[in-house]
């Protein structure tokens, strides 16, 4: 490291304004990639260590927030790895100065992973997910009596057997560690109360998986007593674990049911391709005018959501959609619950998109229709939702991809958290969407 030990960063304030010790920062930085390789264990393990550096040399959270400020204010200067460091250091700072006992569970749904959990020298799409995954919750807790963690891997009906391949990487390598493997096929044909209604795993699209995690991480054999937080996030490694210390930050606050990660916050570290975030903008668009009582959030697929244990039974035990929306209607039980409930939490992002189960536009058109679903369950539906309701009835892929290239640049420039009266593209417009006539590509 560039500091002389004991050396402390100097941060001050001025009458124009928060004027860091930048010097120190960049010195701090100065040798991290500017990109950062989700693959490379070494990058991933010098993040750790800088993290645990800075928290040596900052005073408090004072000097952590005017931290986060000089990076988040001048993105392009500092190196993405930069600002993970900074959210990482702010997460474990939170839980080191949390009083009492903490349990942290957390969900991994699996399906299609038997590559992507090889490490990297064994795969060319491997990531070694489960390792990082352990090594950055042992990170997090560090070791320490009064915060403690399991994690709990669920085959969501994997044909490839994605459970077993984690099974033996585990007793391969990580034998004795609070890390177990559950079966959604096995949990339906032994008729678990919570699957009702599935017959099979094939039913399922991750959200079968999820709650049948999250309910046995609460009710279940290996439940914990004492205050325990579950979370649940996405199999890769975009999201670094060792943020859940702000997700807890969030649940610590007052009438937060979910505290959930969002990628599209002014604060939030991202990477992701451009042509995703196309869909992404009109999917958001769309499912706001579907459910205008979730308008207020950003982000609501974003693979990173805690809860407490309580909070699990009476949101997830009602929860009826298993597929790829299943984010949306945990958020709109919470809502149900306590209004304003869930708390966008900005996080570090980073998109893993090989093997990715969730990279064709379909699935986005897939999750609209189930939240047409859900909107025509509801009781209180409005009938501007219905409109959209019955646009999004006639679109098929062709003329979803299509709805993507014409209207996905016009909402480039709006707020994601636009008003629910901005009406930029009107039900006809989607119903008027013609395949044969998209625009030209320059």
């Amino acid at each position: 490291m560039d500091f002389h030990q004991g050396e402390a960063m100097r941060f001050e304030r001025h009458e124009d304004g928060i004027r860091i010790g930048q010097r120190n920062a960049a010195r701090l930085f100065r040798r991290l990639p500017f990109e950062l390789d989700l693959r490379d264990e070494g990058e991933l393990d010098r993040v750790l260590r800088l993290s645990d550096e800075l928290l040596l040399r900052v005073d408090g959270r004072h000097d952590l927030d005017l931290l986060e400020a000089v990076v988040e204010n001048e993105p392009e200067r500092w190196p993405l790895a930069a600002r993970l460091v900074v959210k990482l250091a702010r997460s474990k700072w939170t839980l080191a100065r949390r009083p009492g006992t903490l349990h942290l569970s957390v969900v991994v749904p699996l399906y299609g992973e038997h590559e992507r959990i090889l490490r990297a020298s064994e795969h060319t799409l491997g990531e070694g997910f489960l390792d990082r995954k352990i090594r950055q919750l042992d990170w997090l807790c560090g070791g320490r009596a009064d915060q403690t963690w399991d994690l709990l891997l669920v085959d969501d009906g994997c044909p490839f057997g994605s459970g077993r391949v984690a099974e033996s990487i585990l007793a391969e390598r990580h034998a004795g560690k609070p890390v177990r493997v559950l079966y959604l096929e096995e949990a339906i044909q032994s008729g678990h109360a919570l699957l009702a209604g599935l017959t099979s795993s094939g039913e399922s699209q991750k959200g079968g998986a999820v709650h049948l995690g999250l309910w046995e991480s609460a009710h279940g054999p290996g439940a914990k007593r004492g205050e325990q937080i579950i979370a649940f996030t996405d199999a890769d490694l975009s999201t670094h674990l060792g943020q859940l210390g702000l997700l807890v930050e969030a649940l610590d606050r007052r009438g937060t049911v979910i505290a959930a990660g969002t990628r599209r916050a002014t604060t939030s570290a991202v990477v992701k391709p451009a042509g995703r975030s196309a869909r992404g903008r009109l999917f958001i668009y769309l499912w706001k005018k579907l459910l205008p009582e979730l308008a207020y959030l950003d982000d609501t697929q974003c693979g990173f959501k805690a809860m407490r244990a309580e909070h699990v039974g009476p949101i997830v035990a009602a929860a009826a959609e298993r597929g790829f929306a299943f984010d949306l209607e945990l958020l709109l039980r919470s809502e149900l619950l306590c209004r304003r409930s869930v708390v966008p939490v900005p996080i570090a992002w980073i998109d893993s998109e090989a093997s990715s189960n969730t990279a064709s536009t379909s699935v986005h058109l897939a999750m609209l229709r189930r939240v047409v679903s859900l909107v025509r369950e509801s009781e209180s539906a409005r009938p501007s939702a219905e409109a959209f309701a019955k646009a999004i009835d006639v679109l098929d892929e062709e003329r979803w991809q299509s709805a993507i290239e014409q209207f996905g640049p016009k909402l480039e420039d709006i707020d994601p958290r636009l008003d629910t009266e901005v009406l930029p593209i009107r039900p006809a417009d989607l119903i008027a969407v013609d395949p044969d006539r998209r625009p030209l590509r320059v």
